[in-house]
């Protein structure tokens, strides 16, 4: 008869995942033995946050973006494994890349179940199924191929392993990932290290980080890592220049503080994988590096706008103005950027609001603020919001200004023969680039979905000598709603003359300027010579 202290131990231990793991589950570690299964730090990372998403939601809905052996793959086969093996009717499907992964992930399964203390009895046993009969639960693996598979049996956790990777990819998530039933308990667990810019994985990760999926987007970086660090070795410096638009040795270990005995690891790490771009990707620091290797055409520097993220030590200083980009009752976001000289202390958003509410909104963000000045898209349905808005009170209608994404730049409008910026968008790019690139250093927001919308913007193909973006239609983004609503802070940079007139008797155009955008005045009106720089 067993023990009362024996069943509640086995009641713990399918309660506990991590002590599960502890006592019952062995992986290989890199010398070739048998441990006991441990969690690292990534493993307990994503640990803490699955568990979070399912006291929030009672399921799972995971996209993890990770660097190369980080243990996400072991750490979601034991994660499965314990369900499938301690509760009926479980269903497990795994979809890898390509078939020696799938063979891998499956290996990695049989290995718990062979050494497994309490593992349930054994039903089917092969090279693609493991079922325990008795708990009517189970193992399926696949692989990825050029033809979609479905199951014959309900699904009750996914796991996407290299889903970036994936062939046929959006038919594969219509026939196995959409699949899986919206219930309480069921789990999905896409993984991956980055591929390239597009694709599903891709496309559903911007998802995931702007707020518009059910799925908990989870970043690893590499230098949570321990064993990630080598020895120091006598005289070592780091390096303080930056090659091929990259961050500098000295920069990225400041940005995200990391050790010598860190950044030698890197060193040879790059040494090994032949460029810092590789490694970006490979074992990237932020999700936007992992990405950024397989498109490196950014109008916006990705670096550049890294280093404003983790610059936080900028006291704002000038006017307030405020750039919003309006967006109705569908998926874009209404958003609005704050920003005060060199210093963008927030970017809001909010979806799907009516006119009342934008308008309700706008007016309490002006109070909140004391803005001097509001830049507002004026196309598509912010000519509505602008028009009602500026007709509430005088004061509105001074300080609040309509820009027309496509109408011509106020370059072009004062030297029309002179090569610059085609329009008012590529203009405020323009100026918003240049800004980033200020010696004194800017801040802003430490967000990944602003970081995508301001690297995702490009230049676009054109015979003339003027420039323009690519637009949204073709860059295939869906929205740069973030990005243009900081772009819009930089609509003219003749603010001084509309806010500050009692200024003009002491002070000179440009000194106004300078002092308005709180920097030594290296942004260009004109750009006639340097917009290409």
């Amino acid at each position: 008869m067993t023990s009362t202290a024996t069943l509640q131990r086995l009641k713990r231990l399918k309660e506990d995942f991590p002590l599960y793991a502890e006592n019952c589950l062995v992986i290989r570690d890199k010398d070739g033995n048998y441990v006991p299964f441990k969690f690292n730090k990534a493993q307990k990372l994503l640990h803490t946050k699955l568990e979070e998403q399912i006291q929030q939601t009672g399921k799972v809905r995971a996209l993890v973006l990770k660097g190369r052996q980080q243990g996400i793959s072991t750490y979601t086969g034991a994660r499965f494994y314990h369900r499938a093996a301690t509760r009926r009717g479980i269903n497990v499907y795994i979809l890898a890349h390509e078939q020696p992964a799938s063979d891998s992930l499956f290996s990695m399964v049989e290995r718990y179940h062979q050494h497994n203390p309490l593992s349930p009895h054994t039903g089917v046993s092969n090279a693609k199924e493991l079922r325990f009969d008795k708990l009517d639960s189970g193992y399926i693996v696949a692989t990825a191929g050029q033809k979609a598979g479905g199951r014959s049996r309900t699904t009750t956790l996914f796991h996407g392993s290299e889903v970036g990777f994936w062939t046929n990819d959006t038919e594969h998530f219509l026939a196995s990932v959409q699949t899986i039933p919206h219930r309480p308990g069921t789990e999905i667990i896409l993984e991956s290290t980055a591929n390239s810019p597009r694709g599903e994985f891709y496309e559903r990760w911007q998802d995931a980080i702007n707020g518009e999926s059910e799925y908990l987007p989870v970043f690893i970086p590499w230098f949570v890592q321990e064993e990630y660090c080598s020895p120091v070795p006598e005289g070592f410096q780091l390096s303080t220049i930056s090659e091929d638009g990259q961050l500098s040795e000295e920069k990225y270990a400041e940005l995200f503080g990391l050790t010598n005995a860190q950044m030698v690891w890197r060193r040879d790490k790059i040494k090994e994988v032949r460029s810092s771009l590789a490694f970006d990707q490979e074992y990237p620091a932020t999700s936007e590096m992992a990405f950024v290797v397989a498109d490196i055409s950014s109008f916006i520097t990705p670096v550049k706008v890294l280093e404003a993220r983790k610059r936080k030590h900028i006291e704002p200083a000038g006017p307030k103005i405020l750039g919003i980009d309006p967006a109705g009752a569908g998926k874009d976001r209404f958003a609005i950027a704050f920003r005060q000289g060199y210093v963008v202390p927030w970017i809001r958003h909010r979806r799907r609001l009516e006119t009342g509410e934008a308008l309700a909104w706008i007016r309490m963000v002006i109070e909140e603020t004391e803005a001097d000045l509001v830049f507002m898209d004026a196309g598509g349905l912010g000519g509505p919001i602008l028009s009602a808005i500026r007709s509430e009170n005088p004061h509105f209608a001074k300080i609040i200004k309509g820009v027309n994404f496509g109408g011509t730049s106020e370059h072009k409008m004062a030297s029309k023969h002179i090569p610059g910026p085609g329009n008012r968008r590529t203009e405020m790019y323009l100026r918003l680039k240049e800004w980033f690139e200020l010696e004194e250093g800017v801040s802003v927001p430490d967000d990944d979905a602003l970081q995508r919308d301001l690297t995702s913007v490009k230049l676009k193909d054109s015979v003339s000598n003027d420039i323009y973006l690519e637009s949204k239609k073709n860059s295939g983004v869906k929205s740069y709603d973030l990005g243009d609503a900081l772009a819009l802070t930089f609509a003219t940079l003749r603010v001084s003359r509309m806010i500050l007139p009692e200024r003009r008797q002491i002070k000179s155009a440009a000194e106004q300027d300078r002092e308005v955008l709180g920097h030594s005045g290296s942004l260009h009106y004109g750009l006639a010579d340097n917009w290409m720089r």
